[in-house]
């Protein structure tokens, strides 16, 4: 392709207009009827986006798009001459013409294609995007297992995304239309093309910088400049250009969870003129399989890292947007969580260099499907492995010098599909993912780990205790909390789906009906195809497990208060699992939640709403996922463990506090330890070794009633005193510990519009909740136990009338207060 490096770039975004007609009815633009109504069209966008904002499409109830051929047009006023066209992704059957004339054929919206032509100054450039109807119904090779999840059968063999295709998952929100940029082009006289950068880090800690490309002509003394250090740019035999510089002692670049995501600009100087090629980092991924081979943990520049994030969706379901600041919310979400991870799912669509820029700098991780998931792909049908394998060429090339790029993975659930109906392996582990799919990422890029399919790697591939894992014991499955430990999980690439509440300012502004028994509410409820249960009664099921209340009954005679422990059963069931598997001595290496935002307004899986608005299990999981932690776990008869971690690259001198509270007030027992903790290092205390004496702080001997109903263990900064985690223990369960507990306020202005809000507590306040309408809290749904001041910082919304004072509410969920400020 070529490179954008001295062009002439022009991006086709306006001007664009829209028309659908019958399948098949016109053959080229030029014979449709001036009569047809033209919509203005937002190109990079979807026909179901240009028929929304023209107020003809409801993406709470979509009309289907399937059937209908789409013309897209846009007249061309640019200088006569020589250009490239580019148009970077077609969704999906589509035909491309330029005055009147066929100039490209495309069947797969993962392809870019450059297609030159010549303009003459006054031009018609046409799309049209055939209807996908005909071609789902097309037969190929016989099919050995069929996915229930899919409704329909032909998507295997379209290269097309799986969204709209997942009733229960999404809304039939088909892909249709130019969803990717769409670029006029004019190479520079000096024209290169095939541009790849790549970087990697040794274990000697250089960094090496690797650079490709062809020219249309022969140039000298070009060189590669980065972090400081320049390499000849050097004419092989064959043609290409090629670059290897090192740099030795390199700043390395770190998830954010461990370090710096430290990045580096790239340089090209060509004939004097310095061409900038954008950033890098430098990194060494490798996956230790453990001393048994049945492991998954993921080593980034020699440090086991654990893994923790969530798999991403789409920032909008209609448009399928694939610019920077539609991405950006929802990332500074997952990094502002403590997140390191994103998995880039078999059953979405791969998303632009925007999106890895942004993964780049905030120091997320991405784990990349290929976009094949569930179906028996025919790794013999000629025509779609070329398709595969040019979108996995484009892929990595596009990504190649993203230091954030860390696993390549050939696909979701496809193993597991075939397991899970009784086939062999010999059916299910097929050579598209066994042979094809390694041996061209070995090919180009050989510094990544491979994983053949997610999951797999145990006994069967579904089996969570070897290799990767999807895992639903907690949750779908509604095994015990205890399954967690149980399932001796080592790395799920995802986990823990739950029907998650959103805030009540969301519901209020998006769907103000009853929950659970208004249609519009369940519609927005994700299930499974086929099952006899959703996600809202896995939800229900915790809610009930962890409160003792019929969920049935409150939704029925407290809607409000259903709400509010459906929100908060979600978020302790999900920290107390990342509590067990982060712990020191856990199997576990990772797990990456499902999923991180929603596709509509709802009680959807997303751990943030459609509108980026964290809901509660966000909050939970940003205390869960804190680089300095401290974690308490239930060992029965050997007592209540306390657990130090520090991540960071930084020694830290620690304080650690541990107290049982009698009526979450009176202080029982307590103790206290100083601890010096190094780098990536963890230390375990045993409760009574803190008390100096025995005390059964899990109430596992019952010698006589309880004596305490909560435990809080706090972790302070030893010079500066403050408290960097808590962690809290339940021995006789949520409900035993409900206090209607007064809290104190105290509202404090900060910078930049936003305020402090300082709560205390006579009591154990549990799942405290503020409400303030035009800010949002960056902490949420906690626990506060006496004897410390928490402050809240509270930031404002976009629209924040700054000049007025910020007002809400503060509650408790054992309380019956609200305290207002």
């Amino acid at each position: 392709m070529i490179s954008s490096i001295g062009a002439e770039v022009l991006r086709l975004e306006t001007g664009w207009t829209v028309v659908t007609t019958t399948p098949g009815l016109f053959a080229v633009a030029s014979d449709l009827p001036e009569t047809l109504e033209a919509l203005p069209a937002p190109v990079p966008g979807t026909l179901a986006g240009a028929l929304e904002r023209a107020g003809r499409f409801d993406r709470t109830s979509p009309t289907s798009l399937e059937n209908l051929d789409a013309w897209y047009r846009l007249n061309l006023s640019e200088p006569a001459g020589p250009a490239v066209l580019r148009f970077e992704g077609l969704a999906t059957i589509s035909e491309v013409f330029l005055n009147g004339q066929k100039i490209l054929d495309s069947d797969s919206m993962f392809e870019s294609h450059d297609v030159p032509v010549v303009l003459t100054g006054r031009d018609a450039l046409a799309i049209c995007f055939r209807a996908m109807g005909p071609y789902l119904e097309r037969k190929g090779a016989r099919a050995r297992w069929r996915p229930r999840m899919m409704r329909t059968q032909g998507l295997r063999l379209l290269r097309t995304t799986a969204l709209g295709f997942m009733p229960g998952w999404c809304p039939d929100v088909v892909a249709v239309g130019p969803f990717r940029p769409i670029l006029l082009i004019r190479p520079a006289r000096i024209a290169l093309f095939d541009l790849l950068l790549s970087s990697r880090l040794d274990t000697e800690g250089t960094g090496h910088l690797s650079l490709r490309f062809g020219c249309d002509a022969q140039i000298e003394g070009a060189t590669l400049s980065c972090a400081g250090a320049d390499m000849p740019v050097k004419r092989q035999e064959d043609g290409l250009y090629i670059a290897e510089l090192a740099i030795p002692g390199v700043e390395p670049w770190w998830p954010a969870s461990h370090g710096k995501p430290i990045l580096h600009d790239v340089t090209l100087t060509i004939a004097g003129v310095s061409h900038h090629l954008g950033r890098t980092g430098f990194r060494r991924i490798a996956i230790d399989r453990g001393t048994d081979g049945r492991d998954f943990a993921l080593v980034v520049n020699g440090e086991t890292i654990f893994c923790r994030g969530a798999v991403w969706t789409s920032a909008d379901i209609v448009d399928l947007p694939c610019k920077r600041a539609a991405y950006e919310p929802f990332l500074r979400l997952a990094a502002e969580a403590g997140m390191n991870m994103i998995r880039i799912g078999g059953t979405m669509a791969y998303e632009t260099t925007d999106f890895l820029h942004l993964c780049d700098e905030l120091g997320l991780m991405v784990w990349q499907d290929m976009m094949l998931a569930n179906f028996d792909y025919p790794a013999g049908d000629e025509s779609l492995m070329i398709h595969v394998k040019t979108e996995l060429t484009q892929c990595l090339a596009r990504h190649s010098a993203s230091p954030s790029l860390a696993i390549l993975c050939g696909g979701s659930e496809m193993h597991q599909q075939g397991a899970m109906l009784g086939l062999p392996e010999r059916i299910w582990k097929t050579t598209l993912t066994t042979e094809i799919l390694p041996k061209l990422c070995a090919d180009l890029m050989p510094h990544l780990p491979y994983v053949e399919n997610s999951p797999s790697g145990g006994a069967q591939p579904f089996f969570v205790n070897e290799g990767v894992g999807h895992y639903y014991g907690v949750g779908a499955y509604m095994r015990p909390l205890e399954d967690a430990r149980r399932a001796n999980l080592r790395f799920a690439a995802e986990c823990l789906a739950f029907s998650q509440v959103p805030d009540a300012a969301m519901l209020d502004q998006h769907l103000p009906v009853s929950p659970v028994h208004d249609p519009r509410w369940k519609d927005r409820v994700p299930r499974d195809l086929g099952a006899s249960w959703d996600f809202e009664d896995v939800r229900e099921h915790y809610l009930g497990l962890l409160f003792g209340v019929d969920p049935a009954r409150l939704r029925r005679e407290d809607a409000e208060r259903y709400l509010t422990l459906s929100r908060a059963a979600t978020a302790e069931v999900m920290e107390a699992s990342f509590a067990e598997w982060r712990r020191p001595g856990a199997s576990c290496n990772g797990a990456l939640v499902w999923t991180l935002q929603d596709l509509l307004p709802g009680a959807g899986w997303g751990v943030v709403d459609s509108d980026a608005n964290p809901k509660s299990a966000w909050h939970a999981l940003k205390r869960a996922f804190r680089p300095i932690q401290i974690l308490l776990s239930d060992e029965g008869t050997n007592g209540l463990d306390v657990h130090v971690l520090n991540e960071t690259p930084h020694r830290q001198e620690l304080v650690v506090e541990l107290a049982c509270l009698r009526h979450g007030q009176q202080t029982v027992v307590s103790g206290r330890r100083e601890l010096t903790l190094e780098p990536r290092r963890t230390a375990s205390l045993a409760a009574t070794d803190l008390f100096g004496a025995f005390f059964d702080t899990t109430y596992a001997y019952r010698f006589g009633p309880p004596a305490h109903d909560v435990s809080v263990a706090r972790l302070k900064d030893r010079q500066t005193q403050e408290i960097l985690a808590e962690a809290f223990h339940f021995p006789q369960g949520h409900s035993a510990a409900f206090h209607d507990a007064t809290l104190e306020l105290v509202l404090q202005r900060k910078d930049e519009g936003a305020w402090a809000l300082s709560i205390t507590t006579d009591r154990l306040a549990q799942s405290v909740n503020i409400a303030c309408d035009g800010y949002r809290a960056k902490e949420n749904g906690f626990h506060l136990a006496p004897g410390a001041a928490k402050s809240v910082i509270l930031s404002p919304l976009d629209g924040t009338d700054l000049t007025t004072l910020a007002s809400g509410s503060v509650t408790s969920l054992g309380g019956r207060q609200i305290s207002a400020f």
